[in-house]
């Protein structure tokens, strides 16, 4: 069956964690928002989710991203892949290290919520461009405490991983390296001249960027069309005087 992942179509965003799942397992799936309204997708067959229209939808999501698997409809990225995880072999079997993988992910998701809010610190309402002095402050304690402290505990995961400082839980790829690929990734574009000296104290994290950027998978979607690029909607926003 095809998965049915609904985002927002014009930005990575959070449900970039979800498709970087779904690309590296070679699972099939619709990015649903992002396809022709003629055919009953687009963002209206998103909205009617999320407004609790469609029919059969007893617990409607609150906010996408959101994925559609049959019947079952699981919304927020850490519960998306804490469900796709076993099911695209993403994850370990046994419980302690799945439970791991998901605390892991629950840790990359407080830090993405700390990215977003360097450039939207009182409200998400508004614009950059009314909270710019607010945004300067907030990136400068981001810059100099909340970024490197981030890394170096992910540092120390690599560090203390007993199968090995390749992957972040056991020996085999996760979905938390994934993210871990993306959240790097993320932090190289918005904010690259701190990322990169914080990076500098953190070579295992930077070498599993590299390393997932290369797996087959991967690669290939991120040298194709459905990898959108990152923008200044997103959550990753590169204004360079935050990166002072």
């Amino acid at each position: 069956m095809t998965y049915e992942l609904y985002y927002w179509p014009t930005i990575q965003g959070r449900g970039e964690f979800v498709r970087l799942a779904l690309e590296a397992a070679g699972a099939p799936y619709t990015d649903v928002a992002r396809g022709d309204e003629a055919v009953g997708q687009g963002v209206a067959a998103m909205m009617e989710f999320m407004e609790g229209s469609v029919a059969g939808v007893a617990c409607p999501p609150f906010a996408p991203p959101f994925l559609v698997d049959g019947k079952v409809i699981v919304a927020q990225t850490a519960a998306i892949l804490l469900y796709l995880g076993p099911r695209l072999g993403l994850v370990s079997k046994n419980k302690t290290r799945r439970l791991w993988t998901h605390q892991l992910q629950l840790t990359i998701a407080d830090m993405v919520a700390e990215v977003h809010d360097t450039h939207h610190p009182i409200a998400g309402s508004l614009y950059y461009a009314d909270q710019k002095p607010e945004a300067a402050r907030r990136a400068r304690d981001f810059r100099q405490n909340r970024l490197p402290k981030y890394l170096d505990w992910f540092e120390n995961v690599l560090a203390r991983n007993p199968k090995g400082r390749t992957n972040l839980v056991g020996k085999r790829l996760s979905y938390a390296d994934l993210s871990l690929f993306q959240l790097v990734d993320g932090l190289l574009y918005a904010f690259p001249k701190s990322t990169r000296r914080a990076l500098e104290k953190a070579p295992l994290v930077a070498a599993l960027h590299d390393r997932v950027a290369q797996h087959k998978r991967i690669a290939r979607y991120l040298a194709s069309e459905r990898r959108l690029a990152f923008n200044e909607d997103g959550i990753f926003r590169n204004y360079p005087e935050l990166d002072a």
